[in-house]
């Protein structure tokens, strides 16, 4: 009986140490909001509520289940399939050559990242037909070793993650039910005009981290749902004007721009972040109504070659403009007109690196920055 009672004690002792040391390692992953992150430093969003597991690797943690997904289903060789999340097939970052063979049927969720992958082929997801998400970040994929249609023919991806591989174009065709395409770090310098075509779906597309000069006549015309578009870290020497106007988060810093064309936003129908720092913006080259969107809530221009205070609605929180060459502070670029009613609601100003001093500021300063938190100087 004294046997019995250790040993059972000992195996809670064991689960509820496995179990912390589950919870802590999902949790050195995630922000403070919760938030896990891809390889390029994007956050993953995942609805737990709907069975979307974490993008956590169990590599050799011992938390596999030894009937797979889905009863008398194996785990695949060298994989993870943890009974917490069925469906979820973990085969990451095991020095991996080629797809795992023999995946489960019911595979939902599909984890290749830290591999050596080279290439796809059809036959590898031959028998997976309820596939959601594909993970490949961090391998050596190249658009040459992808089989022509092996990612269109997984109808019901939503999410595909091919950041930091060696694609020189987007691997299109694409499933039309594609929502997240995340193909950051890699050595693209083109979007070609057919792929991206019939994504009517897709809301976030990751481009940062390539060697983008331009996009493609019409590459973007479908994208009628893009929310979030980053292309910050490329070579766009000049904006890009074939933009979907769908977009509320849009990234460009460090590129090379040296001049926006007239009204480059208006168009927007509710553009809300955007972040245009690491240029070469000066003054004469930035429109003065350029950022007239009632909708913005942010703007970064942070290390350009202003030298004053660009105009900006009211209803900005958030503006961003430390390393540049401001000498000048005028209360009207942020209030046209100053009363009870009438006044900026900037809660962030970034002026610090600049050649201002507090002391240069106006004396009514503070009657137009009324809500204003945090001010760098």
């Amino acid at each position: 009986m004294q046997s019995r009672g250790f040993n059972g004690l000992a195996l809670i002792s064991r689960m509820a140490a496995l179990l912390f040391c589950l919870l802590a390692c999902i949790a050195a992953m995630v922000d403070a909001n919760g938030y896990e992150y891809d390889s390029a430093g994007m956050p993953l969003m995942a609805a737990r509520w709907a069975g979307e597991p974490t993008i956590f690797s169990f590599r050799g943690r011992g938390y596999a289940s030894p009937r797979g997904l889905a009863g008398a289903e194996s785990c695949p060789i060298h994989c993870d399939c943890p009974f917490q999340w069925p469906g979820a097939v973990y085969c990451d970052h095991g020095a991996l050559n080629t797809t795992p063979t023999a995946l489960p049927p019911l595979t939902r969720f599909l984890y290749l990242q830290g591999n050596r992958l080279k290439g796809l082929r059809r036959a590898d997801f031959a028998n997976v037909t309820q596939l959601l998400w594909l993970v490949l970040d961090r391998n050596q994929i190249t658009n040459e070793l992808l089989e022509a249609g092996v990612l269109a023919s997984l109808t019901g991806l939503q999410k595909l993650l091919m950041n930091r591989n060696n694609l020189t174009s987007i691997p299109g065709p694409l499933p039309a039910g594609l929502n997240q395409l995340r193909l950051a770090y890699n050595q693209i310098s083109e979007v070609p005009t057919d792929s991206l075509r019939g994504l009517v779906n897709l809301t976030l597309l990751l481009l940062q981290g390539n060697l983008l000069k331009t996009l493609g006549e019409g590459a973007m015309n479908d994208l009628k749902s893009l929310s979030l578009l980053d292309l910050s870290q490329n070579r766009f020497r000049e904006y890009p004007r074939r933009i979907p106007l769908s977009v509320k988060q849009l990234y460009l810093s460090n590129n090379s721009l040296s001049d926006l064309p007239p009204d480059p936003f208006g168009p927007f129908h509710d553009l809300r972040y955007l972040r245009l720092s690491h240029n070469n913006l000066s003054d004469k080259a930035v429109p003065a109504m350029a950022f007239n969107l009632s909708s913005l809530v942010e703007l970064d221009l942070a290390y350009n070659g202003l030298q004053g205070v660009p105009w900006v609605p009211q209803t900005l929180q958030y503006l961003y403009l430390e390393g540049n060459q401001i000498q000048a502070f005028n209360v009207s670029s942020f209030c046209r007109v100053m009363s009870p009613v009438h006044f900026s609601r900037l809660r962030l100003l970034r002026l610090d690196g600049n050649r201002l001093r507090a002391a240069d500021l106006p004396s009514n300063w503070m009657h137009c920055l009324r809500l204003l938190g945090h001010v760098y100087i």
